[in-house]
């Protein structure tokens, strides 16, 4: 367990960095944007996209991983929101709380964190969970959404802004192309893959301390609009019983339910290796996703809820993640 905590105490270092940072406005807020544009729009990307080209094209177009994961993502998905659903939490606030359980933050936290753990080769399982969560759960979750609005094509217009989303965002586009070096085993010329090999390597520390950064905005946030509109408490200041469940799903009934599906696809006989069923039991063990907030506050939810879950299963996986990993191994 020791051993462990010395593996994940960095990670979680980085990001308390990045929240003390903004927390104090050692780190200004309007700096947080650009921050998020570098991470997203070049670090990763180039992560993303040497995991892809250097893991075997078989490991990404694993079918029996992507169904195991997809299945349990949308099972959370459709309990979270049968469960929240209220007179006080609509389908806006209910869909993305389903959305911040079933997202883990694999793309800013989890593969960096999952190769220092388990290897390189955890990168095919990692990328497909990446994959799903961007292109189906997300579209998903933002298409129930939109059910509370009078206009009748509400769905069909989320599930548009879903797919102009997905278009323009550059992680998929990353895997993708990482995907197609791969099976086609090119070698990119030195000074390209050089560069690229610089902004990868500069994505773990950066990723790790723009969520540290974006949590605390998100407080901040809520909690000027809740001192600006005080007449609307559960707006940026949300019940404990708002907030609790939905952790306890993303970091324990997501992994377990993650892990019993998974062994109960081995025991049916899908193809599914001991490194890849630990892989995803790990994923789903990590904190939820901080680009949630961004979208929940773009339709209209309740980012302080949002923000305050994303805030917990963080501090929380601090925890929760080291025994998760004893438990898998």
């Amino acid at each position: 367990m020791l051993q462990i905590f010395l593996v994940t105490f960095p990670f979680f270092a980085l990001i308390a960095a990045g929240y003390a940072a903004a927390r104090s406005r050692v780190l200004p807020l309007d700096a947080i944007p650009g921050l998020n544009t570098f991470v997203l729009y070049f670090a990763l990307p180039c992560m993303l996209f040497r995991f892809g080209a250097r893991t075997p094209i078989a490991q990404l177009l694993d079918g029996s991983v992507a169904l195991v994961w997809g299945v349990c993502a949308l099972i959370v998905v459709g309990a979270v929101v049968w469960g929240t659903r209220s007179a006080r939490i609509g389908w806006n606030d209910a869909a993305f709380g389903a959305l911040v359980a079933a997202f883990p933050n694999t793309g800013f936290m989890g593969v960096p964190l999952l190769a220092a753990l388990l290897g390189p080769q955890v990168a095919g399982p990692v990328i497909i969970t990446i994959a799903f969560d961007t292109l189906v759960t997300s579209s998903v979750c933002i298409a129930l959404s939109r059910l509370d609005g009078a206009d009748e094509h509400g769905a069909a217009k989320a599930v548009r802004q879903a797919m102009r989303g997905m278009s323009v965002n550059p992680l998929p586009w990353s895997i993708l192309l990482g995907a197609l070096v791969s099976a086609v085993q090119l070698k990119l010329p030195a000074p390209i893959a050089d560069t690229i090999a610089m902004l990868a390597d500069a994505a773990s520390p950066a990723a790790l301390f723009t969520i540290g950064a974006v949590l605390a905005r998100s407080a901040l946030l809520s909690r000027g609009h809740a001192l600006q509109f005080p007449e609307a408490p559960h707006r940026g200041l949300s019940r404990i019983g708002d907030v609790l469940p939905v952790v306890i799903v993303k970091l324990v009934v997501h992994p377990l339910l993650v892990y019993a599906v998974a062994r109960g696809a081995m025991a049916l006989g899908l193809p599914i290796s001991p490194m890849a069923l630990a892989a995803i039991v790990l994923v789903a063990a990590l904190p939820s996703a901080s680009n949630v907030a961004m979208l929940a506050e773009r339709f209209g939810a309740d980012n302080g809820r949002i923000a305050r879950i994303i805030l917990w299963t963080t501090v929380a996986a601090f925890f929760s993640f080291p025994l998760a990993v004893a438990w898998i191994r």
